[in-house]
């Protein structure tokens, strides 16, 4: 474990770590799925370049098409906004980690799986439950972290060109340089343009908006046996036009329209000093910041939000002997906000500044047992003091079964309006009610992972089961019926309120995941998995299934590499189960519940020595979500909203592109 802080600052983090595991077993089995389960403490899942490259992966959001853990859809069907779902709920309460370091925090939550280019990734973790408390006290359904390509690697140059059939163009160049045999640098650009509006369901308004964006990093390494230092910059700027296409539908002379301009720049830096390697004993100092500015207007309504973030941490870690390791540390956050409109939501700002300390304690027992203990106090000048504890057991009698477990608290600050921004693309009143405070909860995990020599070959079956339980949360209600609104007399308007727990009310999750991993022909890999969900909380008084959540997911992925590798095909079936819709009070303008839907993606690369192109679909079915804006063709009315997503919002698309990767 003590591993873990000399491998943050050189970057390769946990992937210093897992990579190793990763290439060891893509090379027992070189055409199997990139996405790995690894064999460390808590229940991860590394999903590696090579599942990186089984689909398109424009970005980080579309990276988790394979993968039966993590959920990915649009948040409404007008800004073009993605969001993830952990364990059932919502990314806000997953930590986004990218090389270890917090990140995309507030006012970037919206966007940012849009935000880091897929052919960037050297790889992503994927973390569930309760995290080490080393990061933070903010995880609490798991974490997600990407670790980026290297400067201090193998120097390598790439490029990559994708086009789909809805005119979307992107083009990534990167590359790295060895200056010395300590230092190191790299350079990563990333372009993206859509900028014609495509309207398949005839409704009026762009499935999709128009998008321009651009981002560049420039990354610097040092690395010798006593010091390791690592330092990046980013900046990125983005904008995107959404709305009413205004062909034939009325309000040609005031059509709905939506724009939104992003601006992010990102810095850190990482320091090492390995004062004994034998016994891992480092001192790290990790620094990082980014400014966010938001610039956007939904209809009549603007939103501006500006974002500073400071992030400080002082850690250092030892291992007493083969059984007995420490990691202590402290930390330094610091979250600073802007955000209004002028309108009906005011003016409003949040200055956060959290000092914390942690110890974790890990004790192991070669193989076989390993429980780790982590403890970290914090004190925010807005929330006061609290405690994080968390720990993890993993127990593996044999080599064929692994048995993990996990218990842990997590804590954030809601930024409602910062997180949630494109509820703004709806008429209905969204109404804060007071002050929404901290939220707070417990999880607990338990799985198992099972490999079970089947012939030549092995059956690896994996099932887990996570409990998470809110002491206190902001609840989005949508279920709210018509208000009477002060500014306007006698008007009933429909509202979206976002209040806080009540007492005795109840918010909670469970989930079940089963999943299969199988080579059942020579070099064709089939993974199949299963999902239930129950995620409930109390609204109006009434203990109820969480509105837009499905609450089961099956999925089957296909890969199949003949031959020497030169081509590799991969497909996937996606089963999205039915759910419950927010109340309509007898409107008659959406159903109350949706039924289940079906969604099949494929892929073909041809491999050559330096180079590659692919071709695939998405989406293949066809299916798209009916009446997804509700009163599309009156959207100054009262009734018009954009926000209640939860089915794909446009139909096929397909794609070609290349890729060319110079190892120098």
């Amino acid at each position: 474990m003590t591993q873990a802080t000399k491998a943050q600052v050189q970057n390769d983090s946990v992937d210093a770590t897992l990579d190793g595991q990763a290439l060891h077993e893509v090379t027992v089995s070189a055409h199997k799925a990139g996405r790995v389960k690894t064999s460390g403490l808590g229940n991860m899942e590394l999903i590696s370049s090579k599942e990186l490259l089984r689909a398109a992966c424009c970005n980080l959001g579309e990276s988790f098409t394979t993968n039966p853990s993590v959920d990915v859809n649009y948040s409404d069907a007008a800004t073009g906004a993605q969001q993830i779902k952990l364990l059932g709920l919502s990314g806000t309460y997953v930590q986004m980690l990218s090389e270890n370091i917090p990140n995309y925090r507030g006012v970037a939550s919206p966007y940012a799986l849009g935000y880091i280019p897929g052919p960037w990734m050297q790889s992503i973790q994927v973390s569930k439950g309760a995290s080490s408390v080393k990061n933070g006290y903010e995880s609490i359904t798991g974490q997600i972290n990407v670790e980026f390509k290297k400067p201090q690697a193998t120097p390598w140059a790439d490029a990559n060109v994708y086009f789909n059939s809805d005119q979307k163009l992107e083009a990534n160049l990167g590359a790295n340089l060895h200056l010395t045999d300590k230092w190191s640098t790299a350079l990563l650009g990333h372009y993206e343009i859509l900028d014609k509006a495509h309207d398949d369901n005839d409704d009026g308004f762009a499935d999709m908006p128009k998008m321009r964006q651009g981002s560049l990093m420039s990354r610097w390494a040092y690395m010798s046996d006593t010091y390791m230092f690592q330092a990046a910059v980013k900046g990125l700027k983005e904008h995107r036009e959404g709305g009413q296409n205004v062909h034939g539908h009325g309000m040609a002379d005031n059509p709905y329209l939506i724009d939104i301009t992003n601006e992010r720049y990102e810095a850190f830096t990482k320091n090492a000093f390995i004062l004994n390697p034998e016994r891992m004993t480092n001192i790290a100092l990790i620094l990082s910041g980014s400014i966010h500015h938001e610039r956007s207007l939904y209809g009549n309504t603007p939103y501006d939000a500006d974002q500073r973030n400071g992030y400080a941490s002082l850690l250092f870690e030892t291992d007493f002997d083969e059984h007995h390791s420490l990691s202590t540390g402290i930390s330094l956050n610091h979250d600073w906000l802007d955000e209004g409109d002028g309108t009906q939501y005011g003016h409003a700002k949040t200055d956060e500044t959290t000092p914390g300390a942690y110890a974790q304690y890990t004790y192991k027992i070669g193989e076989q047992f390993t429980v780790m203990g982590g403890l970290r106090w914090d004190h925010s000048n807005l929330w006061g003091s609290f405690v994080t504890p968390r720990m993890h057991l993993k127990y593996s009698p044999s080599d064929i079964i692994t048995l993990r477990g996990s218990v842990g608290k997590g804590y954030r600050t809601p930024h409602i309006l910062a997180e949630n921004s494109y509820l703004l693309a709806s008429n209905r009143m969204l109404w804060i009610n007071g002050d929404v405070g901290q939220e707070k909860a417990w999880n607990y995990g338990l799985s198992t992972q099972i490999k079970i020599p089947v012939g030549e070959r092995t059956l690896e079956l994996n099932a887990e089961y996570y409990y998470t339980h809110f002491i206190q949360q902001a609840i989005i209600d949508y279920d709210m019926k018509p208000f009477i609104v002060k500014t306007y007399p006698s008007t009933y308007l429909p509202m979206i309120e976002v209040h806080k727990m009540g007492d005795g009310d109840k918010s909670y999750s469970h989930t079940i995941q089963i999943d299969a991993t199988y080579e059942v022909l020579p070099k064709l890999n089939v993974t199949a998995a299963w999902r239930w969900n129950d995620v409930k909380a109390t609204y109006n008084g009434e203990l109820r299934q969480k509105p837009m959540n499905s609450r089961y997911k099956g999925l089957l992925t296909a890969s199949y590499a003949p031959g020497l590798g030169k081509w590799q095909f991969d497909a996937t079936l996606q089963l999205n189960g039915g759910g419950r819709l927010p109340d309509n009070h007898g409107n008659g303008l959406w159903d109350e519940h949706f039924k289940a839907y079906e969604q099949v993606s494929a892929q073909v690369t041809r491999f050559f020595r330096h180079w590659s192109i692919y071709a695939g679909g998405e989406n293949l079915t066809g299916f798209k979500q009916k009446n997804a804006i509700i009163s599309a063709d009156n959207p100054w009315s009262k009734d018009f909203d954009a926000t209640m997503i939860w089915g794909p919002v446009h139909g096929r698309v397909f794609y070609i592109g290349a890729r060319i990767n110079w190892n120098i």
